[in-house]
């Protein structure tokens, strides 16, 4: 609930942050939110604040480290994939000037402000998360399907996803 009321939806435009985002969002794959959220602090502590400069050079002993701490979530797959993302963020940020530049376009650069009425009507994936998606594995990403890419444009404000009900929906326009 702290997480829905002071962090989701809001328009994200730091770069460490973005890749954090998209690092959990791979890590949820298969599970529930909740379970990432309730291990993120632990995740910051493993993955060095999600710093791509570093997590990009990780080697074996990272990843055997990594695949003994029981405070994360300990899918190889899923921590080799994030190493792998670390160095395509980086690539990304330095063709576009910013991951921030990039991963907004797939919005035209502002937010998506929907107005939905009911849960269900929320979709799993759009148009615009199916060519993130695409781009994204083109350019040498893991775990970043047409669903995870919707979760995080959810999470980090580029679509406006609160219920018109919700007390939120308002105030991260």
């Amino acid at each position: 609930m702290q997480y829905h009321d002071t962090e989701w939806g809001v328009q994200l435009h730091d770069d460490r942050k973005l890749f954090e985002f998209l690092v959990l969002e791979g890590f949820q794959a298969g599970l529930s939110w909740f379970t990432v959220l309730r291990k993120r602090e632990n995740f910051r502590e493993a993955f060095d604040d999600f710093n791509p400069e570093t997590v990009c050079h990780y080697g074996k002993r990272d990843v055997a480290r990594l695949m003994r701490n029981t405070g994360i979530i300990r899918n190889r797959s899923k921590i080799l994939a994030s190493i792998q993302n670390a160095s395509a963020f980086l690539n990304i940020r330095d063709e576009f000037g910013s991951f921030d530049i990039y991963i907004w376009q797939f919005v035209g650069g502002r937010q998506k402000v929907n107005s939905w009425r009911r849960p269900a009507d929320l979709p799993s994936s759009t148009e615009e998360s199916k060519r993130m998606s695409h781009d994204l594995t083109e350019s040498g990403f893991h775990y970043v399907g047409p669903t995870i890419c919707y979760a995080h444009m959810q999470a980090t404000g580029m679509v406006n996803d609160h219920l018109l009900s919700c007390f939120r929906h308002g105030e991260c326009l």
